[in-house]
């Protein structure tokens, strides 16, 4: 068995008033979530959090940074909280900022995305919030592993996976919905890393409150609402959910089981 490991590559913060219909006039902060599991010879990270300051991507990365402000103290970026060359391998969930902020601290490990998201990466969009001055160039020297759709499978849960490491250690699970090739990952049958599927565990479930402008900005909001389900059943059946804008605890193995008291698988 294997240890999994959350750290926060920064943080931003939004309304959530401007997020949901209902809430309350009050910002909150959110996390920029990347996890870490080590089994064996592998580490493997998932998403790489915020860029340290400055960001060199123009007025699009202007606008983005107004409407969610990356908070990142020196100290807060992931190749600061452990060491960039242990990581084998990285498996990016998508291509918006607070995801792939950090990649290019590592430049050997493998690249692990979607087919879906590597032809965003080719050809990145600013309306589909990919900043080209965040991704990997072409120089860049580490393999990268593109996943075709044809590559998953139906799988536990009721979802769609894909074994990453052909031993059903790591399965790497299509999350559609937030952006196209969205990917979550489950982790020794113990946790499900679900990335943007949902703003936090609380919102889950609360798609239909989402307003028109965070729904507008959605890949696909109609799929993004059956993911939800689809999460919330498998949380049911004793898969504990994370996400990434969830504050996880530090130092902390996810994949133990948690005090009878907090509840949860």
């Amino acid at each position: 068995m294997g240890s999994l490991r959350a750290f926060a590559g920064g943080t931003t913060s939004h309304g959530m008033h401007q997020l949901l219909r209902g809430a309350p006039r009050e910002r909150r902060v959110f996390p920029a979530g990347v996890f870490l599991y080590e089994a064996d010879d592998r580490r493997v990270l998932f998403d790489t959090g915020y860029a340290e300051h400055p960001w060199r991507t123009g007025a699009a990365g202007w606008a983005y940074r107004r409407l969610l402000p990356p908070d990142v103290p020196p100290g807060a970026t992931v190749a600061e909280q452990l060491d960039p060359a242990t990581v084998t391998h990285v498996v990016l969930s998508h291509l918006h900022p607070d995801h792939v902020g950090g990649l290019r601290s590592f430049p050997h490990a493998t690249l692990v995305v979607t087919e879906a998201v590597h032809r965003a990466m080719q050809r990145p969009r600013v309306r589909e919030g990919v900043l080209r001055g965040l991704l990997p160039t072409a120089a860049r020297p580490g393999p990268v592993h593109v996943v075709p759709r044809s590559a998953f499978r139906p799988g536990p849960l009721g979802l769609d996976t894909a074994d990453l490491f052909d031993d059903g250690s790591y399965l790497l699970v299509d999350l559609p919905g937030h952006a196209d090739g969205h990917l979550g990952a489950l982790v020794e049958d113990r946790v499900l890393v679900a990335g943007d599927a949902a703003w936090g565990r609380d919102l889950l479930g609360q798609e239909h409150r989402i307003r028109a402008v965070p729904r507008a900005v959605a890949h696909d909001a109609d799929a993004q609402a059956r993911t939800a389900r689809t999460l919330l059943d498998a949380e049911r059946a004793g898969v504990r959910l994370a996400f990434s804008h969830d504050a996880h605890p530090t130092g902390v193995d996810l994949l133990a089981p948690r005090p009878h008291h907090l509840g949860g698988p």
